[in-house]
């Protein structure tokens, strides 16, 4: 009888390997990896230099210590779509945040209401930011409003259909100034908003494109409306539209390095 073939590749299988033990146990350096894998220092800096490049291990320069990347995330989307936007958003988010001092979310739409997936609370000493797991309205908020913009028109009429909440004097709560709003906002690509949902707060919000090109998420910047001036306008602006380019990038089937412009639904 012939002995079976063994097909295994050794590369692959040492790679898998490490990143096994990333899993098990994040934020280790070469000579811990090389020790507990039974490998030389050399094999296992090649095998992480390689998959750092490929998006899935990451990098701290600081204590040069490694830890599962993205990408990783990106390849369990077919088993949650939320997991993965969380691993791709985790970094872009705490970014955002540092640059612009400002509460970041993170929002999904779920039938006919919006859930904040993620928040980072901003840096100031009066802070404004919505709460992880909640649900809020589609017609109010900057990444509410942008995601039913960019809804089927189905859901978009079903939205419209419903009772329109004001929650502050300057919630859009008539339909047709609500449709010139979400036709602004996909002319615009963006949207941003002051006082419709929180009275003294502003939200500037960007979409996020999933593997398919089609908006899955928004990311936005809001804080209190007397910091808002024009500066941080522009400024806010640019930072949340390359923040979502980026997470876009990120989930994108094409990995990093292509083309991250945000494309809308058909």
């Amino acid at each position: 009888m012939s002995e079976p073939k063994d097909y295994k590749i050794a590369a692959v299988d040492r790679a898998l390997a490490l990143l096994e033990a990333l899993a098990d146990r994040p934020d280790q350096g070469v000579t811990s990896l090389a020790k507990s894998l039974g490998m030389t220092k050399s094999l296992v800096f090649r095998l992480l230099h390689t998959l750092e490049e490929r998006g899935f291990v990451s990098r701290d320069p600081e204590r040069a210590e490694f830890a599962l990347g993205y990408r990783i995330g990106v390849l369990g989307e077919r088993l949650g779509k939320d997991g993965a936007l969380l691993y791709a958003a985790r970094p872009v988010m705490d970014a955002l945040r540092d640059q612009t001092s400002e509460n970041v979310n993170l929002v999904v739409r779920e039938g006919l209401k919006t859930y904040v997936l993620a928040t980072r609370a901003g840096r100031h000493s009066i802070r404004l930011f919505a709460q992880a797991g909640r649900n809020g309205p589609l017609h109010a908020g900057g990444g509410s409003l942008l995601l039913l913009a960019y809804a089927d028109p189905s859901v978009i009429d079903a939205a419209l259909s419903q009772p329109l909440e004001a929650f502050t004097p300057y919630t859009i709560t008539d339909r047709a100034k609500l449709r010139q709003a979400l036709e602004r906002i996909r002319a615009n690509g963006y949207n941003i908003v002051l006082n419709d949902l929180d009275e003294g707060a502003f939200s500037v919000a960007a979409p996020i494109t999933g593997a398919d090109g089609t908006i899955i998420a928004s990311i936005s910047v809001a804080g209190a409306v007397a910091r808002f001036d024009e500066e941080r306008r522009e400024s806010h602006l640019k930072a949340a539209l390359d923040a979502a380019a980026e997470i876009s990038e990120r989930l994108s089937i094409h990995g990093p390095g292509e083309n991250g412009l945000v494309k809308s639904r058909a």
